[in-house]
């Protein structure tokens, strides 16, 4: 049995003893061939094929417009304008609530507050989360319509919106996460507060698509790559960082796919190898049983969303590093788990071909495990995930477009009034 203790013992001694050379072979697939760019997470095969089906679905070109008009009309989303800013007084600090903690009705102030799994407080929402996750919808809504109407407006305030957040001086985000997921009586911030940007990966994928305007030039992008490395570096060298990378469940994978994600983006990809050499493979093994199961997401309150969740985590981690000759859906365990496997567990399920019978306290949005069928498609080419992809699949969009609250069952952003 793969615990924790025994993945921290791998993990202090590096993973390459571990890695036979039957194992690390599997590690080295093609890569991607030239023609058209396509973007951080998604190819540009995977791009045309967006292009066209907009063009044959109407209905599904008036909805993106709507929702994508909705943010060029909107003020700027920034990280400055909280209620209360962090310990240090600094505005441009992030900060957020951990989302299912709750006052203690045990004790008279309530303090620490605690833990219910699944259940978000309504308190979570006064902070920067909310505003981070509009950022997170409405630069990659904005892109969309862009590239399926080839509107410029779009194009040019999903840039503008980019340099509020991590550029301009007077309202830009500081590079770290010190004071994410606080809990009352506990702590002014948590290291599980890293998951807090897992959209930001897909917002990568945005930046790394969107055409050059007047509100978004090369530079303009080398100041957002600047931003993530920095980030990144926060990430590899903090105590949270750290105690986040050991994680034993989707925060863990959640830590790999961002450190993966931003390290590509920022034009280091050595950081993103070293990432998936000395723990990603590892991270699988121990997630993973060898029928497909995922037992520490399946515990929780909202398996089914958990499940997919971690999964998405690991199909954007294979993305980002297959064109370093890393191919994560083609590697097995020495006993046969595998992310492949995974999936493969999990489709009957997502297709409803089979009853969930594990815990899920909320409904579960399958349009929202539709990004992760779209990657997994694209690197295996699997019949099956192509199927079930298209069964869940309302809109074309829904195979790019990521929504945190959607997955979570929390409440979907929308612009200020």
């Amino acid at each position: 049995m793969f615990t924790r203790r025994t993945f921290l013992r791998f993990v202090a001694g590096g993973s390459a003893a571990w890695l036979n050379p039957a194992i690390r072979a599997q590690v080295g697939g093609q890569r991607e061939g030239g023609g058209e760019k396509g973007s951080l997470l998604n190819d540009a095969a995977t791009w045309r094929e967006f292009r066209a089906a907009m063009a044959k679905r109407p209905g599904s070109a008036a909805v993106l417009g709507r929702e994508a008009d909705q943010w060029l009309h909107s003020g700027l989303i920034t990280v400055v304008h909280k209620k209360t800013p962090g310990p240090t007084g600094d505005p441009h600090d992030y900060v957020s609530l951990a989302p299912y903690r709750w006052p203690d009705p045990g004790k008279p102030d309530g303090l620490p507050w605690i833990d219910r799994d699944g259940q978000v407080n309504p308190v979570f929402y006064d902070y920067d989360n909310p505003d981070l996750e509009r950022l997170c919808r409405a630069v990659p809504w904005l892109l969309l319509h862009a590239e399926a109407a080839g509107s410029l407006p779009h194009a040019r305030r999903a840039g503008r919106l980019l340099r509020a957040w991590f550029l301009d001086p007077e309202t830009r985000m500081n590079p770290h996460l010190r004071f994410a997921q606080k809990v009352p009586g506990l702590a002014d911030g948590t290291p599980g507060g890293i998951i807090d940007t897992t959209s930001l990966v897909f917002l990568a994928d945005a930046a790394s698509r969107l055409a050059f305007n007047a509100d978004w030039t090369a530079a303009h992008l080398a100041g957002v790559k600047e931003w993530f490395g920095r980030y990144v570096d926060w990430l590899l060298t903090s105590e949270a960082g750290q105690k986040e990378g050991s994680a034993m469940n989707n925060h863990g994978s959640w830590y790999d796919a961002q450190v993966a994600s931003f390290a590509v983006f920022a034009d280091r990809p050595e950081i993103a190898r070293r990432q998936v050499e000395r723990m990603t493979l590892l991270r699988l093994a121990s997630q993973v049983e060898p029928d497909g199961r995922q037992p520490a997401e399946l515990r929780r309150t909202l398996a089914l969303t958990y499940s997919t969740y971690n999964l998405l985590a690991h199909a954007c981690t294979a993305q980002v590093v297959a064109p370093l000759g890393i191919d994560l859906w083609g590697w097995k365990s020495p006993d046969g788990r595998s992310l492949r496997g995974a999936l493969n567990w999990l489709l009957p399920y997502l297709a409803k071909e089979q009853e969930w019978k594990f815990p899920q306290i909320h409904a579960f949005d399958f349009t929202s495990a539709a990004v992760l069928l779209n990657l997994a498609a694209q690197r295996t080419g699997d019949a099956n995930v192509v199927r079930v992809g298209d069964l869940i699949t309302e809109h074309p969009w829904q195979r790019l477009a990521f929504s945190k609250a959607s997955i979570a069952g929390r409440e979907v952003p929308r612009p200020r009034k």
